[in-house]
């Protein structure tokens, strides 16, 4: 499943340049850069006659069973491969209409400061969503800490792992609470935003080793149902964050000003 261009036809946008008097676009985000950016919106496109209610939800979860329920009109928290899975476990008519962040993942930790002095027996807390815990493995894998038995297939799992030359104990934990595990493991799988969303930012550069930021696979995007892939109402929403200063000094004040943890993929 591809993502939706932005590229509107000239009809859409003379749409979407108009004002959308009393209209309510409801949108699920988890906390974090993409709430904070999707706040800074808010303000913009309310002079447009739009009210954009962005409403944080605390599992990876709930966005999508609340935007297929109808409970909400947009969900920007997931890449096109979580967004995948929930589709093939849960059945559900969802699409990605466009991409909104590319955020790096890194190997972090509390106590080394470099992977070369790794335990045997180290602690290792990765995502427990199947997704986000096969791409964290897949950076273990390139750190060489562990091979995988489908090499660099998406998906994998901690049960797919083959070769754990130190002994690597794994916990699962949900995507938002990994930093908060810091204290308590050796190596954690994390987002640099998080980092920064719990005051923290200089250690969102601090990782020991970054996953690769060009690859649109894992780019955060808007998801909607997919009976209103062509509401011009969302896709100016979309498209207004695309283009927003606001949006984007939010974005890069999320990262500490970094801009090699995170890209905006629909800039060229």
């Amino acid at each position: 499943m591809k993502f939706r261009s932005l590229l509107l036809s000239a009809t859409l946008i003379a749409v979407a340049t108009a004002s959308y008097a009393d209209n309510v676009v409801r949108i699920g985000t988890t906390s974090g850069v993409t709430s904070d950016s999707l706040l800074a919106l808010s303000d913009e496109i309310s002079e447009r006659g739009i009210d954009l209610q962005v409403i944080e939800f605390s599992d990876w979860t709930l966005p999508n069973e609340a935007l297929n329920n109808g409970d909400i009109d947009l969900n920007f928290f997931q890449h096109q491969a979580f967004l995948d899975n929930a589709i093939d476990q849960r059945g559900y008519e969802l699409s990605m209409l466009g991409l909104g962040l590319l955020q790096n993942i890194g190997i972090y930790s509390n106590t080394l400061t470099t992977l070369e002095d790794i335990p045997d027996g180290a602690r290792v807390a990765v995502a427990s969503d199947p997704v986000n815990q096969g791409r964290g493995l897949l950076l273990l894998q390139r750190a060489g800490l562990i091979e995988l038995s489908d090499g660099d297939a998406i998906g994998a799992t901690v049960h797919d792992i083959t070769s754990n030359p130190h002994n690597l104990r794994f916990h699962e934990i949900d995507g938002p609470q990994i930093i908060r595990s810091l204290d308590d493991v050796d190596l954690a799988i994390s987002w640099p935003s998080h980092f920064v969303n719990a005051g923290r930012p200089e250690q969102a550069g601090e990782a020991l080793l970054y996953s690769g930021i060009d690859d649109t696979f894992y780019a955060m995007g808007f998801v909607a149902q997919e009976s209103r892939t062509d509401d011009a109402l969302l896709l100016d929403v979309i498209n207004q964050f695309q283009t927003s200063p606001a949006v984007r000094e939010t974005i890069d004040a999320s990262y500490g000003g970094n801009p090699d943890l995170y890209t905006l993929p629909w800039v060229e």
